[in-house]
């Protein structure tokens, strides 16, 4: 059975990593295409954030629900509302509560909540270097408008 958590661990990793990557992606194609600050165009960098935070909660939706789905399929839960729950809480790192996946797949889901903490940090950093880029932007902004 640690061949097959070790597997099926990695298989996850790599693709909820290439799902995190990207929405990362998207969200920076997107900023770059308003491109804020450029020509008088200035967003509200209160909007930006919010709607990065927003594609942020929702790559990692996505993330959790991959997860929760694996459980369906191999079979740890019987159902998709007590496999979503079990998998929100493993992947935020809260921890698990009333639910437990049991022996057979213990590995998997320690991996998942070490995934979810690297994801989440990534996510925080992309959202810190952001708010930098973003006051930066409307510091120059301000000041060539007099301000």
């Amino acid at each position: 059975m640690l061949a097959a958590n070790l597997a099926i661990a990695t298989l996850m990793v790599g693709l909820t990593t290439i799902v995190h990557l990207v929405f990362l992606t998207g969200l920076t194609w997107l900023m770059q295409r308003r491109k804020i600050g450029e020509n008088g165009n200035f967003i509200s960098p209160s909007l930006v954030i919010v709607l990065v935070v927003l594609g942020l909660f929702a790559a990692h939706s996505v993330e959790i629900w991959i997860y929760a789905v694996l459980y369906i399929f191999l079979d740890v839960f019987e159902d998709f509302e007590t496999a979503l729950y079990f998998s929100t809480s493993t992947f935020t790192t809260v921890g698990f509560g009333e639910v437990v996946a049991g022996p057979k797949w213990r590995l998997l889901t320690a991996i998942e909540s070490a995934n979810g903490f690297i994801l989440i940090g990534w996510s925080t950093a992309f959202l810190i270097g952001l708010t930098a880029r973003l006051r930066a932007v409307e510091h120059r902004w301000m000041k060539g408008h007099g301000e």
